[in-house]
């Protein structure tokens, strides 16, 4: 059996190698929604911070319903932070995560006013650590072909 520290250190391998993640939220219509965010930094899996602009649709529901969920996937296997979400305004923050893609997808400079952070907090993360395509291939006709149990990788549930 892994130990938290062991889980904690896969999900953070996995997060790291995977740039872009996929914000869920519910909408102020109550629809389930997902956008594409380039995580700008986390300190552990438990803090995320995404930047945003404060007149987006996404801060106006977060703010009405905080509750969000965090996927990342890639070729390592994917993470699910479920937890709650806030837009903070730190100017001094918001100057030390930007960088060449703020400036591509986000319109002014960290000084703009209507620019500022979303903090992730999260309260549990799932995952899966994949030992690659052609070994889960292998694996899944390994367990067609006999009666053994395939080995798909690690997955878990982690408190943070």
């Amino acid at each position: 059996m892994t130990d938290h520290t062991d889980q904690l250190k896969t999900i953070t391998d996995i997060m790291r190698s995977t740039k872009v993640a996929s914000l869920a939220y519910v909408s102020q219509q109550g629809d389930l929604v997902s956008v594409p965010m380039g995580t700008q930094d986390f300190e552990h899996p438990h803090t995320v911070w995404f930047l945003t602009e404060r007149s987006t649709e996404k801060v106006a529901a977060i703010a009405a319903d905080p509750r969000v969920n965090v996927h990342y996937a890639g070729k390592g296997g994917w993470v699910s932070l479920a937890g709650t979400a806030r837009f903070v305004d730190d100017r001094e923050k918001l100057r030390q995560l930007w960088d060449a893609s703020a400036d591509a997808f986000m319109s002014g400079k960290p000084e703009d006013p209507d620019n500022g952070l979303l903090e992730i907090t999260a309260s549990s993360a799932e995952y899966w650590d994949s030992p690659g395509a052609v070994a889960v291939a292998v694996q899944l006709v390994k367990g067609i072909v006999s009666d053994e149990q395939p080995d798909m990788g690690e997955s878990g549930v982690v408190r943070l």
